[in-house]
């Protein structure tokens, strides 16, 4: 596991900037604190951070193959790299080190950017082919490691996180409009763009290839495809099946010469990958957990049940409101945008209470989005089938006048938002209205031509645009559909929320439900079987009874917890209200002051829960202070320091 960076100019004869790549480099030192590198080749200069987990004596990067020709940054694990290097071995190559880095090298000069076919794992790279003059880059199919990338002014600049292309003298931070209300939606940019104007991300599954023109190519070498098994088999098959592949893939992920333990919320993902991870070991493992002082939220007991039937050695901690509110700004710098979901807080606090025991944990994430796990999938397809009917029998102007009465009815905050969850609250006839705004969006794009300021409310109407142009690619079932957009857009940062919080305490996640060889199986059992019902992960359940309690095994999912809307009252709400109205916040221009009051006011009276919609108007503006207004911002200083002053807008009492 490791941080990279690079730049490079596509005048030959202008020299990469050693400088700035020694910045760049600083700014990811949480990444990989046990090591660092540098080349600095014609007009290519490549950075990286190493945290050492395999080959830990000499798994130096960046490294080259046996003539220097082709040198690589690396970014990951390779699960099969022991047979890679049997193969490339056979064919007469030499290695140098035990590292899975060097697989690649072997496997770029062998098959060049095909390459990245044979790798099963995790992974973001770069290699400098000195020969060709030519940059080649890859990121693995499920976008489980970070890639971004920034060209301007003839010279291109990536790295595994945005603060090192930030780090740069020529980049600057500045806001990228146009994606704003896809952030007020989603919480989070699908596809290649990001909140800062000229960043991208490489997509997931792709390849790009940088000439020393500036000529760039960008290609997809991996798509998950959805088609159900041609000629389906019992239910039992898909069952033994997919319990053979977990249990190999989770075996593979356990390769390590550090200590290694797992993430267990207590839910039936982490519970699994606990129980095979014990299995495969001989020694106790260690397991970890994170809850709340507040009950209701916090799934610390269950965990404690899971740990005691495996037998583990469980450590837990509780966050605290005050711990939560003091390290958002730290969050917000370690995510680089946004953050999406309350849960990387405590993913946060955990995962650096996890590193004083450990080095390498496996986690539980990707069993919902390949096994349809989220209720809203059941709750969709029994909402289309109702919606079918209901609009054969009901006329247009019949089901906007339902629709309209809901909205407005004087209803409490809970039963509203579960009636505006039905076919009768949702237009059928619009997807973004019937999916995403139903199960996704903090604001649809009504309300945020409430919302934003006259100058941005022409781009409302894109909120939905970057998960459109996956579901529309989409194929097969309704179902198979719903996954596939959501295996391209939501777990994607899902991933990158586990990745930044895991990497901001020098800690390497692993995800075995997510090795792309069990993803393809999955896609294919036919969703006559994913599905009981409204349960979800119904292959999953049954293919590990007896492995687990019955309790956990067919519990509630209740998906990592927080209790943000049970501390948004009183004297807090207030602040947070105060804090987004400030001069310093309404001088942005982005939004109608009277549209945010009247979002407390709703909130204050309980009329409508808006806890989401104050938390994406929050996280933005306090984005804005860590990266645009730089708030105590520390690019300067290595290793992310605390930003006392953003923080300190906050008047926090502990509960």
């Amino acid at each position: 596991m490791c941080g990279i960076c690079g730049i490079f100019h596509f005048a030959t004869g202008q020299r990469a900037n050693d400088a700035a790549l020694l910045e760049m480099n600083k700014q990811i030192v949480h990444r990989g604190p046990d090591d660092a590198g540098t080349l600095v080749s014609d007009n290519a200069s490549l950075g990286m951070r190493r945290l050492s987990i395999i080959d830990i004596k000499t798994g130096h990067q960046p490294l080259s193959n046996e003539d220097g020709s082709i040198w690589i940054v690396y970014n990951g694990e390779i699960y099969n790299h022991t047979e890679l290097r049997q193969k490339m071995l056979a064919r007469g190559h030499i290695y140098r080190t035990q590292s899975d880095t060097e697989s690649i090298v072997h496997l770029y000069e062998e098959y060049g950017q095909d390459c990245v076919q044979h790798l099963r794992g995790m992974f973001a790279f770069v290699i400098w082919d000195k020969v060709r003059h030519l940059l080649f880059g890859a990121r693995d199919r499920l976008g489980i490691k970070p890639f971004y990338y920034c060209m301007r002014d003839e010279i291109f600049i990536f790295g595994s996180e945005i603060k090192a292309i930030l780090a740069h003298p020529g980049i600057r931070a500045e806001f990228h409009p146009s994606v704003l209300p896809e952030y007020l939606a989603f919480g989070y940019i699908a596809g290649e763009q990001t909140l800062f104007s000229g960043i991208h991300k490489l997509p997931a599954g792709h390849t790009l290839e940088l000439t020393e023109n500036g000529g760039l190519t960008i290609r997809r070498y991996w798509d998950l495809s959805v088609a159900e098994d041609p000629q389906p088999r019992e239910r039992s098959y898909y069952v033994r099946r997919y319990r053979e592949l977990l249990e190999e893939a989770v075996s593979s992920h356990l390769m390590s010469d550090v200590p290694l333990g797992v993430f267990l919320s207590g839910g039936l993902d982490s519970s699994v990958v606990a129980a095979l991870t014990a299995k495969s070991r001989r020694e106790p493992i260690q397991t970890f957990a994170v809850g709340y002082a507040e009950q209701a939220y916090s799934e610390l007991p269950y965990a404690k049940i899971v740990s005691d039937h495996i037998g583990s050695q469980h450590h837990e901690i509780q966050v605290t409101r005050k711990q939560f509110f003091d390290s958002l700004p730290d969050v917000i710098w370690h995510e680089d945008e946004p953050v999406c979901w309350t849960s990387s807080v405590a993913l946060y606090h955990l995962a650096k209470f996890t590193r004083e025991h450990v080095t390498v944990v496996l986690t539980g994430e990707g069993s919902d989005e390949t096994l349809a796990g989220y209720t809203r999938y059941a709750w969709t397809v029994w909402n289309a089938r109702m919606d079918a009917i209901y609009r054969r029998v009901t006329p247009s102007i019949l089901r906007a006048f339902v629709r309209g009465q809901i909205h407005s009815a004087k209803l409490g905050a809970t039963l509203r938002r579960k009636v505006e969850h039905t076919f009768l609250g949702r237009d059928g006839a619009s997807w973004p209205s019937f999916y995403f705004d139903n199960f996704y969006s903090a604001f649809s794009a009504a309300e945020q031509k409430q919302l934003l300021s006259p100058e941005l409310q022409s781009y409302a109407d894109s909120a939905c645009s970057g998960s459109m142009t996956f579901w529309e690619r989409s194929s097969g079932t309704l179902l198979k559909r719903l996954l596939y957009t959501d295996i391209n857009t939501y777990l994607v940062e899902l991933l990158m929320k586990q990745d930044q919080m895991s990497m901001a305490a020098s800690l390497e996640s692993r995800v075995p439900f997510l090795d792309h060889l069990l993803v393809e199986f999955a896609a294919g059992i036919p969703s006559s079987h994913a599905l009981k019902g409204l349960e979800g992960k119904s292959i999953l359940k049954s293919a590990v009874e007896g492995l687990l309690p019955h309790s956990i095994i067919y519990r509630r999912k209740m998906g990592f917890p927080t209790p943000w809307s049970e501390w948004l009252v009183g004297e807090q709400l207030q602040e947070l209200e105060n804090l987004l109205m400030e001069p310093r916040s309404t001088r942005r221009n982005l939004f109608q002051p009277d549209a945010i009051r009247r979002i407390f006011a709703e909130h204050r009276s309980r009329t409508r829960d808006n806890s989401n919609r104050i938390w994406r108007l929050l996280n933005l503006e306090l984005w804005f202070r860590v990266f645009v207004d730089r708030d105590s911002f520390p690019l300067r200083k290595s290793g992310g320091s605390s930003l006392a002053t953003a923080s300190s807008q906050f008047n926090v009492r502990s509960s």
